[in-house]
């Protein structure tokens, strides 16, 4: 027979627990409409400069940026690997480190150097139990990252691209895509891809934009907004892995919440038919007793 007071204990406690991960529930969804209304924000932005970027390399100028223009061999790739700083999360942290693991083994074949970072205590344990070793590490980005904070890391990545210390960059991110979709990617932000860049005038066709006029030059314009476009895009990464962080968060405490009800009712069963056996019990006795009296 099921002890009475150790189930009335584990149902008090469940109850605790349910409480506890239906508060954490709601600061995720609280935290989750923040952070997508920043992500939405910055995805006009994003796609506006990375448009006028494209624009630009397309304008039928001989002048071009260096992070448009991809090395002619692969030798170096950073990587930045973004995670969260917390758990009760889901498979969250772990399918960015996954995909992040998988990467890192694909560019070994192909390059002999670079610098891998993360960002969040929980990547930089799971990189740290797999023996893999990490150069930079970062723990001030939450479910609110600061523009300037991740501009001083795009500035540092676009400074060792430029100088050839790089030959190419690398994130590993969650893509917020909706509300219901979010997917562990591996992007690589520099050089910049999808951007074709006229390299002489045979590759000069009837997509060159020719409505543009540069004050006081393309190159002045270029060498200000290209950089400008790569830290938007950085940034836009970390914003989705914010969105997505706490829609996993939210996700995992309703799931763990619910699971607390349907526990704390099978536990409300067994308690109540184990009372009702002791009691019934004690009844037999009490009656036994008198008729041995009688």
């Amino acid at each position: 027979m099921a002890n009475i007071r150790q189930l009335d204990k584990r149902r008090k406690s469940v109850r605790n627990i349910r409480k506890i991960t239906r508060t954490m529930e709601l600061i995720a969804t609280a935290r989750f409409k923040k952070a997508m209304d920043r992500a939405a924000a910055a995805t006009d932005y994003t796609k506006a400069i990375t448009k006028i970027v494209q624009d630009l390399a397309k304008s039928g100028t001989d002048v071009t940026h260096p992070l448009l223009m991809p090395h002619e061999s692969v030798k170096a790739v950073d990587m930045l690997v973004l995670t969260a700083n917390r758990g009760l999360c889901g498979g969250y942290n772990g399918s960015v480190v996954r995909a992040a693991l998988q990467k890192r083994a694909e560019i070994k074949e192909q390059a002999d150097s670079g610098c891998t970072s993360v960002s969040g205590k929980r990547g930089i344990s799971a990189f740290r139990f797999a023996n893999v070793p990490v150069e930079k590490t970062y723990t001030e980005f939450d479910d609110q990252p600061s523009f300037d904070a991740v501009a001083k890391i795009a500035d540092e990545l676009i400074s060792r691209y430029i100088t050839g210390r790089i030959d190419r960059v690398d994130v590993a991110y969650t893509r917020f895509v909706s509300s219901s979709k979010q997917i562990p990617v591996v992007e690589t932000l520099l050089p910049f891809s999808g951007i074709e860049v006229p390299q002489d005038d045979s590759a000069k066709g009837s997509k060159i934009r020719d409505d543009y006029e540069f004050l006081p030059s393309a190159a002045g314009i270029l060498e200000e907004v290209v950089p400008a476009s790569f830290r938007a895009r950085l940034f836009k990464c970390f914003l989705d892995a914010a969105v997505s962080e706490q829609i996993a968060r939210m996700v995992a405490m309703k799931s763990a919440t619910e699971n607390a009800g349907d526990l704390i009712k099978s536990l409300s069963r067994t308690f109540n038919r184990a009372r009702q056996s002791k009691i019934t019990q004690e009844i037999m006795e009490i009656i036994g007793g008198v008729e041995a009296l009688g």
